[in-house]
């Protein structure tokens, strides 16, 4: 693999140096109100300067999505490497959202207006569902089967396109869906502030809601 050279190396610093500005931008204001200009200001360059680093806001949201993206698939890689079952991936994704609340939100709050991801992003959110499609048939592997499936299960046994082609089964499919709409509500409203002032512990509640998804129960 050939060296990168010093004008390789200077252009990429400045990429991070945008993004590390983005970030920031986006920690104070939202990422709708991302401003390409507002960073080409900060960092003492003319619009047209920066537009050499990144072609559009689009472009620069895209590297942030895939940063963040590729930030929790390999948090959740080393975790379910090192052996990590279902709860214990389930409090690297709360501290992961903790770690950078605005970076969460990026990829897991409201769409920013107008922006469309590409599909390469798609990719490593796929490899996220992997690893915890996978935790949650391990979780189930001991449980015995209930009589009759679940309405839901036995509808994912026919409709899975969205798992790329992991061959975990239906009640696996329920569980996973479950429990991510489910934690995903819990660090939705704590990380806005709705548990501000309400005087009990969130990590608790979403300690809570892991032990009651993974309760044995007939969830077919």
């Amino acid at each position: 693999m050939a060296e990168e050279t010093p004008r390789e190396r200077y252009r990429a610093q400045v990429r991070e140096e945008i993004k590390r500005h983005a970030r920031e931008q986006i920690a104070t204001a939202g990422a709708s109100a991302l401003s390409l200009n507002a960073i080409a200001k900060q960092m003492g360059l003319s619009g047209p300067a920066l537009y050499r680093y990144y072609a559009g806001r689009d472009e620069l949201i895209t590297a942030l999505v895939r940063d963040a993206y590729r930030s929790l698939a390999d948090t959740l890689a080393v975790g379910a490497g090192g052996g990590a079952d279902l709860p214990a991936l389930a409090h690297a994704l709360r501290l992961w959202a903790l770690a950078d609340p605005q970076r969460y939100f990026l990829v897991y709050g409201t769409p920013v207006p107008g922006y469309h991801a590409p599909e390469d992003t798609t990719a490593i959110s796929a490899e996220i569902m992997t690893i915890l499609l996978d935790a949650c048939a391990a979780a189930l592997a001991g449980q015995a089967p209930g009589q009759e499936p679940a309405p839901l299960a036995a509808h994912l046994a026919d409709h899975r396109d969205w798992t790329f082609g992991n061959p975990a089964p239906p009640e696996a499919l329920h569980l996973f869906l479950t429990l991510w709409t489910r934690l995903h509500g819990v660090l939705s409203l704590e990380l806005a502030g709705h548990f501000a002032g309400m005087g009990f512990d969130a990590a608790r509640l979403y300690e809570a809601e892991v032990a009651d998804l993974l309760a044995p129960s007939p969830r077919g």
